[in-house]
């Protein structure tokens, strides 16, 4: 009788042990863990955290950090803390955030356009993604891969075609350059080769003579009509003669290109650089920008016209007036000149 007191009392006391076991374990693993008002809260995991890098950043987002760090140990998730972008939400338990964190990367939206200078582009990508833009430059300016890709320094801001689309924030600077050589291949289809080759240019040919067209005009529906006069001037062997090549040339001797300068003088013609079209025929060696989709487009399916120049209209700004003849330009020219005297515009 006695012993068998003695079996039921250490069942008794097993079964309370279990259950403030179970009851811890439950605690652990399945009681809300979240300490933010938002619906979600976005974390942001770097290649290589450690668990104190993981405290720093959970910590403000989690209730008891230590009861996370006790779930995540007896799941082994802290052994194998994976880099990236992860979406929690209010109420999540312990069990639910190491889920997420696991397996739930969420891509990030990387957008770009306009940028002057490989320089400005990887400033730009890095702010969207966590290599930084030293690490991004290193990759874009790789003279092998250059080389090995059919690029130089001169053309290599034409391999990333402007958009919008999906990256994994963890990417690597050499991963997201390697994506980027396939959205250009991807975009230069079989459709847009043949209409480079139609006009006579290869397709690094097309994104430099776009990127002119991009800084001639900003309205898109014009850019067709400024593409043709370019390419009438390329076929009868006129020098281009493009104001923004030789802004480009300036910004490119002086190594500014914050510099603003709203006026080409007759001085800056004299430049000597390949970009300066006023001296150089054909083609500068590679984009002077970041050419929009559009302007590489408008290249592809210029307007067939006899026109030969073109200049600001002062009575529709934002567009321009073109001519066949150099008299007509001339004319043109003079009521430009005028008003932009009248302005005062000096540089």
């Amino acid at each position: 009788m006695y012993i068998k007191k003695i079996v039921l009392a250490i069942v008794f006391i097993g079964l309370i042990a279990g259950g403030a076991f179970a009851y811890m374990v439950y605690g652990a693993f399945f009681t809300p863990n979240t300490n933010f008002n938002n619906d979600k809260a976005y974390v942001y995991i770097p290649t290589n955290s450690s668990v104190g890098d993981l405290e720093n950043i959970l910590e403000p987002l989690v209730k008891d950090f230590s009861s996370f760090k006790s779930a995540a140990d007896r799941k082994k998730y802290t052994s194998n803390i994976k880099a990236g972008k992860y979406v929690l939400k209010k109420g999540m338990n312990n069990n639910e955030i190491i889920g997420i964190l696991r397996s739930g990367n969420t891509p990030v939206k990387v957008a770009f356009n306009n940028q002057e200078t490989i320089e400005n582009l990887a400033g730009r990508i890095a702010s969207q993604i966590e290599p930084d833009s030293i690490s991004l430059l290193k990759a874009f300016t790789d003279i092998n891969f250059l080389k090995e890709n059919g690029f130089n320094k001169n053309t290599e801001l034409a391999m990333y075609i402007p958009n919008s689309y999906e990256f994994f924030w963890n990417i690597s600077a050499e991963g997201f350059r390697n994506r980027m050589l396939k959205e250009y291949r991807r975009f230069w289809n079989e459709d847009r080769l043949a209409k480079a080759k139609t006009i006579g240019l290869t397709d690094k040919e097309v994104v430099t003579l776009a990127s002119v067209v991009h800084k001639e005009t900003a309205k898109v529906e014009e850019r067709p009509r400024v593409a043709g006069v370019y390419l009438n001037r390329l076929r009868k062997g006129i020098l281009l003669q493009a104001d923004p090549t030789v802004i480009y040339a300036i910004k490119k001797h002086t190594g500014d290109f914050n510099k603003v300068i709203k006026r080409v003088l007759y001085k800056d013609l004299e430049l000597d650089s390949p970009y300066n079209t006023y001296k150089y025929g054909g083609l500068p060696p590679g984009p002077i920008a970041m050419p929009d989709i559009s302007a590489i487009d408008a290249v592809l399916n210029s307007e067939k016209h006899n026109y030969i120049y073109f200049v600001a209209n002062v009575e529709n700004f934002g567009y321009h007036k073109f001519a066949k003849t150099l008299a007509q330009h001339n004319r043109n020219k003079e009521q430009y000149i005028r008003w932009i005297n009248s302005k005062k515009i000096n540089r």
